[in-house]
Order: structure tokens, then C-alpha cells, then sequence
């Protein structure tokens, strides 16, 4: 080890960490360039080539992070998955202005380099953007021992897709009479953990690996179920979608509200479903009212289309073809925002 290296490590830094890290991080990164790739693996910059099928190409960009998630990972030494569910939180983020997904981003922020830990985190990056024959482009993996607490970290992306300009979903094709279509989610995906862990952690006195009656399984397992993709389920039919709602922080009163033109009311059937278990445990442990749940998680739902009446059975074979559950979630109607009743 170089004299620098040495004093470098004193002061939290590990670089010959760093470097095995880094090893791992550039094989996992080749297994996911596609014919679209562009430049080397390392460089200061990643590239891909537009793809030429697409007319009139628009770049559809988003940034987002799996928030405090990552804190039930590192509480359960599970970390190979948070990375997937970064990936699928951000191609259905895109996805609803009707994008493909061609290339990624990640950021890592931690305390210290564990190669380890480092290569699974990234790992389910890697998974993620390979099922979605995404490139994922570069990165970015930042050592900070004096801002994250010793075993910490926190895990973003940007996700770059592109959709022909005179497709792209805005909402402003939504009319009275559409119907909204549920898609099922696979539990809280990555919203509401900070509410989910005061519950599991402090009102009901459980840690990760005690499991929950009700559930059958543990709280890291319940916990750490990666969220869906609705990528398969949706892009085949995207044509159909007069509009489509990722329901993420803000439940479905915060996200269908984004996609309704003024004039018009999303009714949703709260008697159409019947939200999963985990949700029905932490309302009842947390003493949490039914208003809040649906405006801190999404309920089970995870995506919500809109579509004429027409299409309807197409778009629901095109979910049930990819493996995902849908139910006509309610309509379309005169008036404003969400109600749910």
C-alpha cells in the first residue's frame, strides 16, 4: 500500500477497497450493454445510440432514490435487491409518458467500501437494467465516512428512455367515461418505509428476521419485496393508454391526480379490491386511519392505466400475458382530483 493510500485509509478511506469494488462494479456493468452501447466500460462518460425504430425521438429522464428502504437492507444484511427495485421504480416512472428504457445510471453514497456489499447493491442494478435490455451506462460510487454513518448508505439513478414525441403520454388525452385499470403491486415497493419501520420496529417491537403471523413471513421479507415492474405489462399495449399513473409517495390521491386534465374527477371503488395483508397489519398495529394509508402507500395498487372502454380487454390480456394482476379500478368523471369511496 502507497504511502498516500495508507494516510488515505486513516482518514476512513479504503482505496485498495475501492478499487476491488470497482472490479466487480465493471464486470457486472458488461453484462448489461446492449447494441446500443457506446464507448468503454470506465470512461468519464457514458454513452448509447438513440435507437432508430423510434421517429421524431424525445429523451424522457428521471432521478430518483429507494429512500429509507436501504435502512430495512442494512438492518437485514440483504442488499441484492434494493438495486432492482431502483431500476423498476424508475422505468415505471418513464414508462407512464410512454418511454423504452435505454440506458442507466446509479449513485452509491456510503460510509465505508465493503466490496462485498458494494457488488450487491449493484448487482441488482445490474438484474434490473438486464430485464429491461437497458445499458447501464456509468455511475458513480462515493466513499463519505463524515456524512454516513459507519455500514450506511443511500443508492439513487437516472434513468434515460426515449418515446417518438407525438406518442408521449401527458394525461391530456383523458376523458369522461375512461375506465381506470389496477395494476396489482408486490407490497410497499419504495414508498412509506419511514411510517412502515415506526410501526414494524417500534409499535409492534419486532426486528427483521421475527416473522408476522398474519403474514407468514418475516419483516425483512415483507419488507424487502421488490417492486414491480410494470414495464412487460404495459409497453406492448402503451398505444391504448390514454394515461397512466405511477403510484409512488402520495399514494393514489397524489399520483392519479397528476395525470387528470382540470374538469375531470378520477372515482376510484375502494369495494374493487381488497388491499394486500402487510398494508391491513400496519393500520391496525400503527392505529393508522384508512385516509392516511391511501395517501402514504399504495395500497396495492402499484400503476394505474387509463383507457376507453373499448380497450380495455386488450390492455387487461396484455397485464395477465405479462403475469400481472389488474382489475377495473373505476372511471373517469366530471369534477376534480381523486375521490375514493
Amino acid at each position: 500500500m502507497s504511502k498516500a493510500a495508507e494516510r488515505y485509509k486513516e482518514a476512513g478511506v479504503d482505496l485498495d477497497a475501492a478499487e476491488r469494488a470497482k472490479e466487480r462494479i465493471s464486470a457486472l456493468v458488461e453484462t448489461t450493454r446492449t447494441q446500443a452501447a457506446r464507448g468503454l466500460v470506465g470512461g468519464f462518460g457514458g454513452m448509447v445510440r438513440l435507437p432508430n425504430d423510434i421517429p421524431d425521438p424525445v429523451l424522457v429522464m428521471s432521478t430518483d432514490g429507494v429512500g429509507t428502504k436501504v435502512l430495512v437492507a442494512i438492518k437485514s444484511g440483504q442488499h441484492d435487491t434494493v438495486g432492482e427495485d431502483l431500476v423498476n421504480h424508475c422505468v415505471n416512472d418513464i414508462l407512464v409518458h410512454g418511454a423504452k428504457p435505454i440506458a442507466f445510471l446509479d449513485y452509491l453514497a456510503l460510509a465505508s467500501v465493503k466490496p462485498e456489499v458494494v457488488g450487491d447493491l449493484v448487482e441488482g442494478v445490474a438484474r434490473g437494467c438486464r430485464n429491461h435490455e437497458m445499458t447501464l451506462a456509468g455511475g458513480e460510487t462515493a466513499e463519505m465516512p463524515d456524512v454516513y454513518a459507519p455500514g450506511h448508505y443511500d443508492l439513487a439513478g437516472t434513468i434515460v428512455g426515449v418515446v417518438s414525441e407525438s406518442k408521449a403520454l401527458h394525461g391530456d388525452r383523458v376523458s369522461e367515461g375512461d375506465v381506470l385499470i389496477a395494476y396489482e403491486s408486490s407490497g410497499l415497493h419504495t414508498n412509506g418505509y419511514s411510517l412502515a419501520r415506526k410501526i414494524f420496529f417500534q409499535d409492534m417491537g419486532l426486528d427483521v428476521e421475527d416473522e408476522v403471523p398474519e403474514l407468514g413471513t418475516t419483516v425483512a421479507d415483507a419488507l424487502l419485496s421488490v417492486h414491480t415492474s410494470y414495464y412487460n405489462a404495459v409497453y406492448p399495449v402503451i398505444d391504448l393508454l390514454n394515461g397512466l399513473a405511477h403510484i409512488t409517495g402520495g399514494g393514489l390521491p397524489g399520483n392519479l391526480s397528476r395525470v387528470l386534465p382540470d374538469g375531470l374527477e378520477a372515482a376510484v371503488d375502494a369495494g374493487s379490491w381488497e388491499p394486500p395483508q402487510v398494508f391491513l397489519v400496519m393500520e391496525d398495529a400503527g392505529k393508522v386511519t384508512r385516509n392516511e394509508m391511501y395517501e402514504v402507500f399504495n395500497m396495492g395498487v402499484g400503476m394505474v392505466g387509463i383507457v376507453s372502454a373499448a380497450s380495455v380487454d386488450r390492455v387487461r390480456s396484455a397485464a395477465s400475458e405479462a403475469g400481472v394482476k389488474s382489475w377495473i379500478l373505476g372511471e373517469i368523471r366530471k369534477g376534480s382530483g381523486v375521490r375514493i369511496s
